[in-house]
């Protein structure tokens, strides 16, 4: 056997002895139980026993019956609104002339106009108020 064979196996040897003598992680040592518990309002936090640890997250009385916040729906106003209420938007596409209560044409002066402006400042309040963080 050649020097270099030699000195690797020692070193081996060493390595696996100076692992062996290392303490086991913290998470493979004996701990307690710990129970997370959320409370609301003035309940009582639970008490911790021996063998278990209580830790309580109060929050307020108004979220007691609510949707987690993880199973409540998200996204943009746009992805939750229903496709009925989008499709609503796209039956005055392309409707010009009488009785069509378009912005341009023959019937574009008899106030038709005056009410698509109103309803879009009315959306355009909505989407800057959905917008707008709920104040607690």
């Amino acid at each position: 056997m050649s020097k270099f064979t030699i000195l690797m196996g020692a070193a081996a040897i060493a390595l696996a002895g100076g692992y062996a003598e290392l303490p086991a992680p913290a998470h493979a040592q004996a701990q307690p139980n710990i129970a997370e518990i959320i409370v609301y309002g003035d309940d009582p936090c639970p008490r911790s026993t021996d063998d278990q640890v209580v830790v309580c997250a109060r929050r307020p009385e108004a979220e007691r019956y609510r949707i987690p916040p993880k199973m409540r729906q998200s996204g943009t106003p746009q992805e939750m609104q229903s496709w009925a209420v989008r499709s609503k938007n796209l039956e005055t596409v392309g409707a010009t002339g009488t009785n069509s209560c378009s912005p341009v044409g023959p019937s574009g002066y008899t106030g038709c106009l005056q009410k698509v402006i109103k309803e879009a400042y009315g959306e355009r309040k909505k989407q800057a108020d959905e917008e707008t963080p709920p104040q607690q």
